[in-house]
């Protein structure tokens, strides 16, 4: 059976609004305030009661989209209280911590300015489970929504980045940062840690210097996504000014990118192993949650400590909701999203660069630290590719006589610490390819050779 709807035909069984992280379209196209409000009335639908605490992050769309939400949630009885301006771990935090039912996120992350989306938080503080989301596109697409005699109330919520940042200093040890004074470099990527990192930053005694301080939902400065190449800015910033490291935030806060005290810029991966080696050595025998796509150095780090390693697919959901289902005490991706169990199961930005500073107030310096860890090397590209595309690109790559974890999309091993993987974007008409190997040059050759073969694939 199908169903029109303002997005396209779709059929109930098949059809797919939540991506790898939420629901994503371009604002008054694919993102129509009609269908906010639809699907709105559907998360009200699924959640049965409020009240339901609503952020936004920076983009010139999200306080008409946010106005949308609060409204819906209003026509259905459910009462809501708005943050505002937040970080989304900061919404995601305060939900769970100040007892709301819920949380709706208005963010499309690190997408382009012209996007914008929804990100469901369930009671806990983390998003809803992929089962969860189901339900919410079954109320969708039936149509089949929650009504209410009475209207629900719509109240500010004034005390989310106080409890945010109350949490994130409950997890380290405050009076030794303050006491090494450290020099950090913020750049704030022109999104929403804005409004949060400084203030934690000044809170623990730190000098900081920030750079793309300007909240600006076009993104001027350096783009939504910290990538090693719009990070030039930051990296000169810190070897200029003699800083002990600088971090890069996303639009709307939830993911980091670190760079040492000598300018240089480290993946998602390395600072995720250097941080899991220093939680792991104070807390053994623990749990860590990672996706497919991530460094297979993880777990001989986790070796060491009688920890193990559990695999996901890809996106911060199925990290989270593992995390919460094992006690994990880490989760992370490969792209700058870290997640501290012990705080709240999901990616979070300012707490990350709080366990940074934990770490280097009793450790060396932080190329010192990284100089540590076993090597390893990645790199991750990526191709345009329509879900017929990337059938084909399936088809030829499970002729390759090695081994293969089906997981989520391809991922064949050679051996090692080598392996490539191909999987179809959930929030793009992309596909992505990763890659690691002990050394660059093997890597290289690694990910040229599957490049063309992924290119050959599909006739390019």
């Amino acid at each position: 059976m199908t169903f029109k709807t303002n997005l396209s035909i779709v059929d109930i069984h098949m059809a797919r609004l939540f991506g790898t992280n939420g629901i994503r379209g371009i604002f008054g196209k694919t993102l129509t305030l009609d269908f906010v409000s639809d699907i709105t009335l559907s998360i009200a639908s699924f959640f049965k009661k409020g009240p339901i605490l609503i952020g936004y992050d920076g983009r010139e769309s999200s306080v008409i989209i946010s106005k949308i939400v609060s409204a819906a949630l209003r026509s259905t009885g459910l009462d809501s209280a708005v943050c505002g301006l937040v970080p989304t771990p900061c919404l995601q935090f305060a939900t769970k911590k100040l007892g709301y039912n819920g949380g709706i996120m208005v963010t499309a992350s690190h997408n382009p300015p012209e996007y914008n989306g929804i990100k469901v938080v369930a009671k806990d503080g983390i998003e809803i489970s992929r089962e969860d989301e189901r339900k919410v596109e079954e109320f969708y697409f039936k149509k089949e929504w929650k009504t209410s005699k009475r209207y629900g109330l719509v109240t500010n919520e004034i005390r989310a980045t106080g409890e945010y940042l109350r949490g994130i200093k409950a997890q380290v040890n405050t009076s030794k940062i303050r006491s090494q004074r450290l020099k950090v470099v913020l750049d704030l990527g022109n999104g929403v840690q804005a409004v949060t990192a400084p203030l934690l930053c000044r809170e623990l005694g730190c000098e900081f210097i920030v750079i793309n301080e300007k909240i600006d939902g076009s993104f001027p400065g350096r783009g939504s996504e910290p990538t090693p190449q719009n990070l030039t800015k930051l990296s000169s910033t810190v070897a200029r000014s003699k800083a002990d490291f600088g971090i890069a935030f996303d639009g709307d806060g939830d993911r980091s990118i670190f760079c040492d005290e000598k300018g240089n810029i480290l993946t998602g991966d390395r600072s995720a192993l250097l941080l899991s080696k220093y939680i792991l050595g104070r807390y053994p025998e623990s749990k860590v949650v990672t996706s497919v796509n991530s460094t297979s150095v993880i777990e001989k780090i986790a070796a060491k400590t009688g920890s193990k390693v559990i695999r996901t697919k890809v996106g911060s959901v199925e990290v989270s909701r593992k995390m919460v289902s094992e006690n994990a005490i880490i989760g992370f991706e490969e792209n700058g999203g870290f997640m501290y169990g012990r705080n709240n199961q999901v990616r979070d930005g300012c707490m990350t660069m709080a366990l940074v500073l934990d770490l280097l107030s009793s450790k060396g310096s932080l190329s010192e630290e990284m100089a540590t860890l076993p090597p390893s090397h990645t790199k991750k590209g990526k191709i345009e590719c329509s879900k017929d595309d990337f059938k084909k690109i399936i088809r030829t790559l499970k002729d390759e006589p090695y081994k293969k974890d089906l997981t989520d999309g391809i991922k064949i091993f050679f051996g090692g610490s080598s392996w490539v993987m191909v999987r179809l974007s959930g929030t793009e008409p992309i596909a992505r390819i990763y890659a690691e190997s002990d050394s660059q040059a093997n890597l290289d050759d690694i990910f040229c050779k599957y490049m063309l073969k992924i290119k050959l694939a599909v006739g390019r």
